[in-house]
Parts: C-alpha cells; structure tokens; sequence
C-alpha cells in the first residue's frame, strides 16, 4: 500500500513538462511585474504553487505566452529544448538591458549502471520526485524572483521583452517563429538563482543585466 501511494505521488513526464511550462509562465509574469514592463493595473492576482502571483490580464501577452509555452512544453516531453530567455529592451535603442535565462537540463536516473530510460535517448514516463517536493522548490525558485528587485538597476525607460527560445540542431521550428542570433549585454553582470528538479527536468535560472 505504502509502495502503490509512493508511485502515485511521483511526477510523470507528461506532469513534469507541464510544471516546468507553469514555473515560466508564473515566472516571467512577476519578473514583467515586478520591473514594471507593463503598468501594475494591467495585472490580476491569482495563487499559484501557494503564492500570490501577479499575472498579466493583457489578452496578447497572454495567447503570446499560451502559443510560445505551449510549443516549450512539447519540446520539453522531446527533449529538443535547451533555453528560454526573457529578454528586456530598451523600446527607443533596442539596448538589451536585462535577460533571464532558464537552462533546461534532462534527468535520466541511473540504478545498477544502467539509464533508466527507453533505448532511444528519450526520458522514462515516471520520474521518481515527489510532486509536493517540487512545487516547494519551485516556490523558493520565484520568491527569490521577487526579491531581486533589490539588487537589480531601475528601468527608467520604455522597456518591451521577448521570448527566445533555443533547441537542438534538428528541431522543426513553428513557420510564424523568427530564427535570431543570440543577445548579449555589454559589461553585464550575472547572478544566478536557486535551481529546481522534477527528477526529469532540471532547470537553472540566471538573470543578466547591464553594470552600470
């Protein structure tokens, strides 16, 4: 009974995705929050792995993150996505001021030397992580969002984002999605936040900005 309630409580693959796609959007909502992308009476209060979390009610931000995370979310179950960053540009120079990078890693758990995967380099269907666990950890992941407005430089300009996407070489891309190059930001500084793990999906997140 123990044995059969221990399996229940494990993520799978297909639950792993989807709090990993849950983790972005929640996430990118409070970061446009709390860097006041977008005015804050734009923005309704909904819970969220226990928080209060600020999200957007602006109905093409939201089918924007519906479309992009959407696809995010598949790729994750295939193993074809490698990051997505939130990038923050300045509306009048395009300047790149600020980016948030969530690297994506895939777990595989080894017992007795063996992958514990199907032959064909694609995740196992059960994670062995308890759910709660990971939303806990998720939790800590966005409180600690919160709390780099703190640290991070004001943006006291017009400021829009965008949201990239990288995966592997061989990934058959949307025809309405762009392909662009990489951003960087001149003499930034990094700060890397608190990871989680699904035991299936592993993801870091790192903010970039401008050092002035």
């Amino acid at each position: 009974m123990t044995e059969q309630k221990q399996k229940t409580n494990c993520i799978t693959l297909k639950g792993s995705a989807e709090l990993v796609k849950q983790y972005l959007l929640y996430g990118i909502n409070n970061i446009l929050y709390q860097r006041g992308i977008y005015p804050p009476e734009t923005f309704d209060p909904a819970e969220h792995f226990g928080l209060c979390i600020l999200m957007s009610t602006d109905p093409k931000i939201v089918n924007f993150f519906n479309v992009v995370l959407g696809q995010v979310q598949e790729w994750l179950l295939q193993r074809k996505v490698q990051k997505v960053t939130l990038v923050i540009s300045n509306v009048n120079t395009k300047e790149v001021l600020e980016k948030w990078d969530f690297k994506v890693d895939y777990e595989i758990e080894v017992s007795n030397g063996n992958a514990d995967s199907k032959g064909d380099g694609s995740l196992p269907e059960m994670g062995t992580k308890d759910i709660k666990i990971i939303q806990k950890e998720i939790r800590e992941v966005i409180r600690q969002i919160t709390g780099t407005v703190s640290f991070l430089p004001l943006l006291d300009c017009p400021c829009s984002f965008d949201i990239l996407t990288y995966t592997i070489p061989d990934c058959d891309i949307p025809k309405e999605w762009d392909e662009t190059s990489p951003v960087f930001i001149a003499n930034s500084q990094e700060v890397q936040l608190r990871s989680f793990s699904t035991s299936l999906h592993k993801m870091e997140t790192i903010v970039s900005y401008k050092n002035t």
